[in-house]
């Protein structure tokens, strides 16, 4: 018997009550875990230029601080690692409450980390450190969570429940981005400098125990309790993961870039550029921040229905080309300064990156079988997230060479959406759920 035969067969024994149930708790979970990575990101091209990296060069401050962005993503790797491990072996469920404590304790510590003019060269230090640790936490969190959406969901329904981790993207973006647009709104830029700033970062405590209470509920994939009664766990996950799927490494990091990379290019990158080089307000940028997440709820839904009726892959395949599509055009609008353009351009940007972004749950899932499945997807995943992390970095030091011109990054989108539609294209081949995914 396969193991995706066995798979079907537990799937004929799923209660759709009991499979949107974790769903939610899963969407939960990754919504304080985005909420407290897209806190750093704002923060990075806001604030820790200025509290934490004190240079002369307003740009080469920016780069450090979005130098300490990418660590965070440098160290996803290293969790996916660490915490596929576990999910493999101790089981999703577990290894998603240990995740989940991590990110939001750290954040907790960042809202309370005094600043370069309070202790020096210490605190850059201190704050890489933790950003090194909330990226080992992270690195376990949206792959276990993803995974155990959809081992307890209907393999026909898969596109639907890999979807709804995917909404706390959005969700993480609203509460983030709401947070600093608030406190940017209510407090003066030197208050809001000073220590408004850490209030965001703060109020992840109290949202980690809600977040706790919630993912306490969880059930444990059946799936995996099923491979536990089996005898088939893999002692050594990882390295067979890297030892018999390194094409499906390649093509479920490529199906991940867009939603992660693009993301980052479009909100934090393009809020560092809008604030410093085309003189817009931070509030503005943030309130477009705040409505591009907004219209990526529904189109994450969407995105899941889709995926559902026509097949992932497909999604992907459109998704890539519209945002390719739509990458100058939307940062010429940008360009132009008007406020109602530039929060329109930041609305279809994210959107159209949402679509290929609502389906690559669905996509990484089923490119791995499932006793390996939880490790495959980190490798994947946070290799996407690693590459991700440099993005906004990458792009600012394009823009200084280009002499502050846009049109760097908006090759820079077309490129990393090519790269997630020949994933698409890709990822039906591999697929090991092929007609239950309907690729």
């Amino acid at each position: 018997m396969s193991e995706t035969v066995s798979e079907a067969k537990v799937a004929l024994h799923v209660d759709p009550a009991t499979a949107k149930k974790v769903a939610i708790a899963a969407l939960v979970g990754t919504a304080l875990e985005w909420y407290d990575f897209f806190l750093f990101t704002t923060a990075a091209a806001l604030v820790f230029n200025v509290q934490y990296f004190v240079s002369g060069d307003p740009l080469v401050a920016t780069m450090q601080s979005f130098g300490t962005l990418a660590v965070g993503f440098v160290a996803r790797p290293i969790g996916g690692l660490i915490f596929g491990h576990m999910g493999d072996r101790i089981g999703r469920k577990r290894t998603l409450m240990i995740t989940i404590v991590g990110i939001g304790i750290v954040t907790g510590l960042i809202g309370l980390l005094p600043n370069y003019f309070s202790i020096g060269l210490a605190a850059p230090i201190m704050l890489i450190l933790l950003r090194v640790l909330q990226g080992l936490a992270v690195g376990g969190e949206w792959s276990g969570a993803v995974t155990i959406a959809v081992e307890h969901a209907p393999i026909e329904q898969r596109a639907r429940f890999a979807a709804m981790p995917q909404i706390g993207s959005p969700i993480g973006t609203l509460l983030s981005s709401g947070g600093f647009f608030l406190v940017a709104l209510f407090f003066s830029q030197e208050t809001f400098d000073s220590w408004g700033w850490r209030i965001p970062f703060l109020l992840a405590i109290p949202l980690l125990l809600i977040s706790i209470l919630i993912r306490r509920s969880l059930t444990e994939s059946p799936i995996f309790n099923e491979i536990l009664e089996a005898g088939e766990s893999e002692s050594a996950p990882i390295k067979q993961v890297l030892k018999t799927s390194p094409l499906q490494i390649l093509v479920g990091l490529s199906a991940a870039l867009l939603g992660v990379g693009g993301f980052y290019l479009v909100t934090t990158f393009m809020i560092s550029y809008g604030t410093q080089q085309l003189g817009l307000s931070s509030q503005l940028m943030l309130l477009g921040t705040v409505i591009a997440a907004a219209i990526e709820i529904p189109v994450l839904i969407l995105g899941g229905r889709l995926g559902e009726r026509f097949g992932a892959s497909k999604v992907a395949i459109v998704g890539g080309i519209v945002s390719a599509v739509l990458a100058f055009p939307t940062f010429m609008m940008v360009e132009s300064r008007n406020p109602v353009l530039v929060v329109l351009a930041m609305s279809i940007a994210v959107a159209a990156l949402s679509m290929p972004y609502a389906v690559s749950g669905t996509i990484l899932t089923g490119l791995f079988p499932a006793k390996l499945r939880y490790s495959g997807v980190a490798i994947a995943s946070n290799l996407a997230g690693m590459i991700s992390g440099f993005v906004p970095l990458i792009a600012t030091a394009l823009l200084a060479a280009a002499g502050e011109k846009f049109w760097p990054a908006a090759l820079m989108l077309v490129v990393i959406s090519l790269i997630t539609m020949s994933a698409g294209i890709f990822s039906p081949r591999l697929s090991i759920n092929e007609k239950g995914l309907k690729h």
